[in-house]
């Protein structure tokens, strides 16, 4: 199950973001959108003219909604994650890059003085799957230990940009014969650990690796391997 969470973690890019009103400590909900590292911890990019920055800046508790029922005829029978923790500043230029590879729009303002990457470090997961299916989990529970994988951080841009330039082909082959999914112009934003994310205008998709990968040649090796695949169905 703990796969299970992560994976929907990592598929999501849109979310209500709850904190504490900086008045009168009442909950205040509102919409964003995320993207997230590699041990599946939420990226953020915030305004300070937002009333919920306002708010984590004299209490930086929050929690993050995210559903896979909105299009469901029943939503109360879907899945859908409350993620809570603590919302911190990141300076780390990786985090900008996986946040600005998910969500490409936000470059158009990204660089303005008054926004900033967070990152909402997990405390604990409540997950519900259903009716009558529902668990607290803690962080050490959801966070994927990436500690070996630190080569693959560093090359992960360049194998993004690898595959959309120069093998396009096998990109759409893996949305579309290994997901099931249509449209062509699908772009590969991010590749991690457990899966590679996916971005066609405002469709996202997350395709999962049979087992984790660490460094850029595990990388190489599973991309030809699905691309194997892909052209066998």
């Amino acid at each position: 199950m703990h796969q299970r969470i992560r994976d929907q973690l990592r598929v999501g890019h849109v979310a209500a973001i709850a904190t504490l009103d900086r008045d009168n400590g009442d909950p205040y909900s509102a919409l964003t959108v995320y993207a997230t590292d590699h041990d599946g911890t939420p990226i953020l990019l915030l305004t300070g003219l937002s009333d919920h920055l306002k708010n984590l800046d004299r209490d930086n508790r929050a929690s993050l909604l995210i559903d896979a029922a909105r299009d469901l005829e029943h939503p109360m029978t879907g899945p859908r994650l409350t993620v809570q923790g603590r919302v911190v500043a990141s300076g780390e230029a990786h985090h900008r890059a996986r946040y600005l590879a998910r969500h490409p729009a936000a470059a158009q303002y990204a660089d303005f003085g008054d926004f900033g990457v967070y990152l909402l470090q997990i405390e604990r997961v409540h997950y519900v799957g259903g009716f009558g299916v529902a668990k607290w989990f803690a962080r050490s529970d959801i966070r994927y230990d990436n500690a070996n994988a630190a080569e693959l951080l560093t090359a992960e841009v360049g194998i993004v940009a690898h595959m959309n330039e120069d093998h396009g082909d096998a990109v759409q082959l893996y949305v579309q014969k290994l997901l099931g999914l249509t449209g062509e112009g699908w772009q590969m934003t991010g590749i991690d650990p457990e899966g590679i994310d996916f971005r066609n205008c405002g469709e996202v998709a997350r395709l999962i690796f049979e087992s984790p990968i660490s460094s850029a040649e595990d990388a190489r090796k599973e991309l030809i391997r699905l691309s194997q695949q892909a052209k066998k169905c």
